[in-house]
């Protein structure tokens, strides 16, 4: 094995759609585990567009991520709830719902949580 090794997130191992074109995840895999960028547009929601494919009543994902772009709203399903903004890491815990505030897409970097985060 090398010790050194380069993928890029502009040139994905898959790419996975959402709800209603609602944005997409784009993912590597690595001999450490998945690391996917996913780009969520104006108005996408949890709840709308990714719970039809993962057929939970909330992400059961457990995320470990950095936010590249735009903002993102989420809220645990015991009521705690937090945004997210460019610059932030981000460790969020299984249960939640989560959509993008505002006009501009949230693009969100997750070394953790995107495994089989709207796998059909």
């Amino acid at each position: 094995m090398s010790s050194l090794v380069r993928k890029s997130l502009d040139t994905p191992d898959e790419t996975r759609p959402f709800e209603a074109e609602a944005g997409q995840l784009q993912l590597i895999n690595t001999d450490q585990g998945p690391v996917g960028r996913a780009t969520f547009q104006p108005g996408w929601r949890w709840s709308e567009h990714v719970k039809p494919i993962a057929k939970t009543d909330s992400c059961q994902a457990n995320h470990v991520g950095y936010v590249i772009a735009g903002r993102m709203k989420v809220v645990m399903d015991d009521g705690e709830e937090m945004e997210y903004e460019p610059g932030d890491y981000a460790s969020i815990a299984p249960g939640h719902d989560a959509w993008t505030i505002g006009d501009e897409p949230c693009v969100f970097l997750d070394w953790q949580g995107y495994g089989d985060f709207a796998k059909r």
